[in-house]
Order: C-alpha cells, then sequence, then structure tokens
C-alpha cells in the first residue's frame, strides 16, 4: 500500500511538473513573431541607404513601423533592384519594399499593397548644362538608366521614338556620377529620389522640364501567396497614415 501511495505522488507530481511546462511551453511560442525576409535596394534614397553598418530610408522605417504595428518581424536582405522579384520567385524573399513602382508587368508577378508614395519619373541633366529643357531635347542623346527600374523602362521603350541612346547602371551613385561627369548627356530618374540627392549631396545635376509620367510606389509579395501578410500590411499601412506616423516618416526625409 504505501508504495502504491508513493508511486501515485510520484506520477502525480510527474504530471504536474510536466502541465507547467507544457503551458510555459505554449507562451513561448504564443509570444513569438514570424519572421519574414525583405528585400531592398540600398543604393536609393532617401527611401533605402546605408549608413555605416545602418538602414535608413523611408522605406526602412516603414516596413519597421509596419511590422511593429502588426505584430510580426522583419529581416532586411540588401540587394540589386533588379534582383528583388527573382528572388521572390525563388521564394528566398517574402515582401520587397525598394521604391518599386506598380505597373502592369510587375503585377503579374506580384501583389501590390495599396500605393505608400506618389513618385514620377524627370529628366536630370548636368548643372551647367544649357542645351537640354525638357525630353524632347534629348534627340542624339546618351541617356543612364538604372537597370530593372522604370526609368530604365521608359527610356527603351521609348528610345526610338526619342532618338536617344540607353546607357544601364546597376545601381544609382555610378549613373548620377556618369552624367555628372559627362559621360552621359542626361539620366531618367525617380523625382524624390533625385530631389534628396540634388539637396543632400549636390552632385552637380538638376532637374529639367515636367515630370514623364505619375508613379506609384508599392510593397510586394509574390502572386498569390501571403495573402494573410498583405492583408497586415495594408492595415498597418492604413494605420500608420491614420496616426500620423507614416507623415513623420516621410517627412523625417523629404521635408514638410
Amino acid at each position: 500500500m504505501r508504495k502504491f501511495s508513493l508511486f501515485s505522488l510520484f506520477l502525480i507530481l510527474t504530471l504536474f511538473i510536466a502541465a507547467c511546462g507544457a503551458k510555459e511551453t505554449t507562451g513561448d511560442n504564443a509570444s513569438s513573431k514570424k519572421v519574414y525576409k525583405v528585400g531592398v535596394d540600398t543604393t536609393y534614397p532617401p527611401f533605402e541607404y546605408k549608413d555605416g553598418n545602418e538602414y535608413k530610408g523611408i522605406d526602412i522605417d516603414l516596413i519597421n513601423a509596419i511590422a511593429e504595428n502588426q505584430g510580426f518581424k522583419i529581416e532586411l536582405n540588401a540587394m540589386d533592384f533588379g534582383g528583388i522579384i527573382p528572388a521572390m520567385q525563388a521564394n528566398q524573399l517574402d515582401v520587397a519594399i525598394a521604391g518599386m513602382s506598380i505597373t502592369d508587368d510587375r503585377k503579374k508577378v506580384v501583389d501590390f499593397s495599396t500605393p505608400y508614395f506618389e513618385a514620377g519619373l524627370t529628366v536630370v541633366v548636368k548643372k551647367d548644362n544649357s542645351n537640354i529643357k525638357s525630353v524632347d531635347d534629348l534627340k542624339g542623346k546618351n541617356v543612364a538608366v538604372k537597370k530593372g527600374t522604370t526609368g530604365a523602362k521608359f527610356a527603351q521603350e521609348n528610345a526610338s521614338k526619342l532618338g536617344i541612346n540607353v546607357v544601364q547602371f546597376n545601381d544609382s551613385p555610378a549613373m548620377f556620377q556618369e552624367v555628372s561627369n559627362g559621360n552621359a548627356d542626361a539620366l531618367i530618374e525617380d523625382y524624390p529620389v533625385i530631389s534628396y540627392a540634388i539637396a543632400q549631396k549636390d552632385p552637380g545635376l538638376k532637374i529639367v522640364g515636367d515630370r514623364l509620367n505619375g508613379d506609384q510606389y508599392g510593397i510586394a509579395v509574390l502572386k498569390g501567396q501571403n495573402k494573410d501578410l498583405l492583408e497586415k500590411i495594408n492595415k498597418g499601412l492604413a494605420e500608420l497614415k491614420k496616426d500620423g506616423t507614416y507623415d513623420k516618416i516621410v517627412n523625417s526625409y523629404l521635408g514638410e
């Protein structure tokens, strides 16, 4: 009888400890957050750039704020802009936020969030260039663009019409330098990006003419996948706009 009683007591204590352990594990799992891999292009200020060992920019601050608002974590993966969508297709990324314009071609492979920024392409020339005043003056000129961007797409699709020679680069700084050095006559870039570059670093460039289009930026996930994540992104973006966080982020880089 004594052996039975001791065995019963031991069994009860074992079950109690196991129950406590199970509860603790459940609590840990409940507090853990899903981690999503986010593709960014850190050669694209003011949206994404690297300052020392830290990533900064409108896109960086925005996706971090959305993640915090919606209760998930992110892991930033920096790469060339042209490699972001292929990386998503290879299941190496869950999300892309890289000053990515919403286009019909991209919609074939990714699903976009609601637009988060109004951009638009513009023509840029060397500061002392007085001959090129608009896109109509580009005939016979070398025009620099960044690979994989809507600027590159616009230039290639209109090359014959405009009579231009398109020269492609992997990153924005190299493209800017080509025009500053006089090796290219002009470049086509998103308006906010070049405006920021001119204001912050004075690369010896200036904007000429009107905007060429009215691009909108969106946050992307692979088409037909991560529907729940896209809903969280849209919900978080809407809440950040409502509570003023979105304006605070944008204004910190572009001013009011």
